[in-house]
C-alpha cells in the first residue's frame, strides 16, 4: 500500500506532502526506504547490526524497531553523553533503548578511529549502518518510493527532501531524472553534502542543493525554526524540528513553482526537541 498524499497551503502557496510519516510510528520517513533492503532481509541472515551517530537520530530510533522486529541484536556508539540526555524519558534515544539497543559511549579521542575500524574483521551475520542510514543498500528502498511517485501521477515535476548525508536526496534523483529534485543541508553546507554523495554516486544534474541564507547548527534549537513547525502544523501536517524546517524556509525563499516534498518522518524526536525550546525560553 503506498503512503497518501496530503495538500498542504503555506504562506498562499499550494504543496503536496507525500505522508511517508504515516507508515510506521518508529519505521517511517527516509529511513523506511533507506532501510527498505535490510526490511525484505530474512531474519536469519544476520545476528548482529551495528551503527553509530547521535541521540537525536531517527535512523538510530529506525535501526532499533527494524532490529526488534527481526530478533537481531542492534549496537549503537555514540560519543559521551551528558546525564540529562542519559535521564531523558522521551525522544528518540529513550524509544530505542526501549526498543533493546544496546547502547556503548566511545571517548571523544577515539571515536573516530574506532567508528573507521567499525568493518574491519567484520563476520557474515553482523551488518554496519553507517551514520543516518547513508549504504548504497538504500537505493532500492528510494527506487520503490520513486515508482509510487510515478503512479500516483500528481503531474508534477519538481519534489524536495531535506538532507543529513544526502542519500534521500541523491538516489531519488538517480530514480527521477524527469524531476528536479530539490535539497537543502541540515548537516554541515552545501561541499558537506556534495562530498557526502559525491561518495556513493555521481551528483545527477536534476538534484538541486539550496543554500541556506543563513548558517545554522545542526540540532540546535532556533526560534524561527519553532515558528516554521508551528506554521506547517497550522496547515495539518506535523513536520520534525530539526531537518524539515530549514528545507521548507529554503523552498519558500528560492522556489515558486507547485512542489512534492517527501516527508521525510522523525515526528517522534520532537518530545524531546520542544523541552529544548521550554529550556531556552522560546515556548
Amino acid at each position: 500500500m503506498y503512503s497518501p498524499i496530503s495538500e498542504l497551503y503555506v504562506d498562499g502557496r499550494r504543496f503536496y506532502v507525500k505522508r511517508d510519516d504515516l507508515i510506521d510510528p518508529f519505521l517511517a520517513g527516509n529511513k523506511y526506504r533507506k532501510l527498505y533492503t535490510l526490511l525484505q532481509t530474512p531474519p536469519q541472515k544476520f545476528k548482529t547490526v551495528i551503527s553509530y551517530g547521535g541521540t537525536q537520530s531517527n535512523a538510530m530510533l529506525a535501526i532499533a524497531a527494524m532490529c526488534k522486529n527481526k530478533g537481531w541484536e542492534f549496537i549503537y556508539y555514540t560519543k559521551p553523553l551528558s546525564t540529562t540526555q542519559k535521564d531523558e524519558k522521551g525522544g528518540n534515544f529513550y524509544h530505542a533503548k526501549r526498543l533493546g539497543m544496546k547502547h556503548i559511549e566511545l571517548a571523544n579521542d577515539l571515536y573516530r578511529d574506532f567508528i573507521a575500524s567499525l568493518r574491519l574483521n567484520l563476520d557474515e551475520e553482523t551488518f554496519v549502518i553507517d551514520q543516518g542510514g547513508a549504504v548504497e543498500e538504500a537505493r532500492l528502498g528510494l527506487e520503490v518510493l520513486a515508482k509510487e511517485i510515478r503512479e500516483q501521477n500528481l503531474h508534477l515535476k519538481s519534489l524536495a527532501t531535506p538532507s543529513g548525508t544526502g542519500t534521500t536526496a541523491l538516489f531519488l534523483a538517480l530514480s527521477l531524472p524527469e524531476y528536479r529534485v530539490y535539497t537543502t543541508p541540515c548537516v554541515g553546507d552545501a561541499d558537506y553534502l556534495r562530498e557526502q554523495m559525491s561518495a556513493l554516486h555521481e551528483i545527477p544534474k536534476n538534484l538541486t542543493i539550496l543554500e541556506p541564507k543563513k548558517k545554522y547548527h545542526f540540532a540546535k534549537p532556533y526560534i524561527e525554526f519553532l515558528e516554521m513547525q508551528q506554521k506547517l502544523l497550522s496547515g495539518g501536517v506535523e513536520f520534525d524540528l530539526i531537518y524539515a524546517p530549514g528545507m521548507w524556509r529554503a523552498l519558500l525563499e528560492q522556489t515558486d513553482e507547485e512542489i512534492l516534498y517527501i516527508h521525510s518522518g522523525g515526528v517522534s524526536g520532537n518530545e524531546s526537541m520542544l523541552q529544548r525550546y521550554k529550556q531556552k525560553g522560546f515556548i
